[in-house]
């Protein structure tokens, strides 16, 4: 509980100060065009695996490499599984402004999609109702583009700095929507992880290279019986 308090006071500060910067890193590209054209070609063939979400997503301070996202891949890899994962996270991203580009994201084929938004709500103060729309909507998005595709969606938790009730509201929020639209939920994205200064980065919210990998196993736990349902 101590270290949640210190991860829950650090995260107030440290999001609300820097949640309009944007520090995703971009990807080499390839210089051969016989390369490019057989990696594209393989990349259609698999089935898609979206991470949609903020920082956390994003794996800001990080090489991509070790972001929760491109380890789940790395365990999809070695169990042979026919997934092609696609991360989607944007630094400082609210559900307002995931609201806006889902249309964007959404113009390719996705198999699964893993929604991770609202923590920056939270921290601002935004009305529950508006960030539980906002989340409601891009569920629908989602089902709209491609009622098959399998939705998971991760859970957070803020500090108490807006009050009891409007923070215990707020972790509800998840588990009401997963259950009401009946897909899977991750409980708390940052479970074992928040908190801990061993698993953060020196900002104390973004985990480091190991803390990710507790955040991965957070992660596969749910993800993984998605993907079985989805290859049934």
């Amino acid at each position: 509980m101590r270290k949640l308090v210190r991860y829950y006071l650090i995260l107030s500060v440290f999001i609300l100060s820097s949640c309009g910067e944007n520090t995703d890193k971009k990807s080499g590209e390839n210089t051969a065009e016989e390369v490019q054209t057989e990696t594209e070609v393989q990349t259609s063939e698999k089935n898609v695996i979206l991470f949609f979400g903020n920082s956390l997503t994003a794996g800001m301070g990080l090489e991509p490499s070790e972001a929760f996202p491109a380890l789940i891949q790395n365990r999809l890899d070695s169990l042979d599984y026919d997934f092609e994962v696609i991360n989607a996270g944007l630094s400082g991203e609210t559900t307002a402004s995931g609201k806006n580009r889902i249309n964007w994201v959404l113009n390719q084929d996705v198999d699964v999609f893993v929604l991770e938004l609202g923590a920056n709500d939270g921290l601002r103060g935004i009305p529950l109702e508006e960030t539980r729309k906002n989340l409601q909507d891009i569920i629908n998005t989602v089902k709209e583009k491609n009622p098959d595709t399998k939705i998971v969606l991760a859970g957070m938790q803020i500090p108490p700095n807006m009050g009891e009730e409007y923070t215990s509201e707020f972790r509800n929020i998840f588990p009401e929507l997963a259950q009401k639209n009946n897909v899977a939920l991750i409980p708390f994205l940052l479970e074992g992880v928040a908190g801990d200064p061993k698993l953060n980065q020196q900002d104390g919210i973004h985990p480091t290279a190991e803390g990710y990998k507790v955040v991965a196993k957070n992660v596969w736990s749910v993800l993984e019986k998605v993907i079985k349902k989805k290859q049934v």
